[in-house]
């Protein structure tokens, strides 16, 4: 049975802590527009507050949640057990994208091991948190972090790293605007 706070609580900042993985799904207001749900990992969420959540993005082969963002800020955040006891943990909010050239970029970068990769923060007010009982959810083993996006960003260095983001970042599969450009 699901159960619902307006906040994220002590047992629920707990459960985040502990996953390895979790989800963000974005979607523009365009009823034709792709929805979009991207997998993170390497230890890139942080609890701030009771309504305040951030995680580090890094480079990727697009930049549909910053686009979403911009465009309308809704966002929600998966996490699943894939260990232990069954639990599906969701943060409902309003996010916004923060790049290492805003004013909030040396209060959040912190909280982060900013890498070479890192594009911007992803800042979240949380106004509606949900828990369910993930009964289906698959028990699998965490075996590790992958390493293929550190070494492809080493490969391409800051310069190469910023042509790639000016080429596939700019613009959403659905024309959007991203708040890099």
């Amino acid at each position: 049975m699901a159960r619902f706070s307006d906040i994220i609580l002590d047992q629920h900042k707990m459960f985040v802590e502990k996953q390895k993985m979790f989800f963000v799904s974005t979607a523009p207001l365009s009823a034709v527009g792709h929805v979009n749900l991207s997998p993170k990992g390497i230890d890139s969420f942080k609890v701030l507050s009771p309504k305040l959540v951030a995680y580090m993005d890094i480079v990727g082969s697009g930049n549909e949640t910053s686009a979403h963002l911009l465009e309308n800020g809704r966002i929600t955040f998966m996490f699943c057990a894939f260990e232990g006891p069954p639990n599906i943990l969701r943060l409902y909010g309003k996010g916004r994208t923060v790049l290492p050239a805003d004013a909030d970029w040396p209060q959040l970068a912190p909280h982060f091991n900013i890498q070479l990769s890192t594009r911007q923060i992803i800042v979240t007010d949380i106004n509606k948190v949900q828990t369910s009982c993930g009964f289906s959810v698959p028990l699998y083993e965490y075996m590790g972090e992958r390493d293929q996006a550190i070494k492809w960003a080493e490969n391409k260095g800051a310069d190469g790293l910023e042509a790639y983001k000016a080429e596939k970042n700019r613009i959403s599969l659905d024309g959007l605007p991203t708040a890099l450009f």
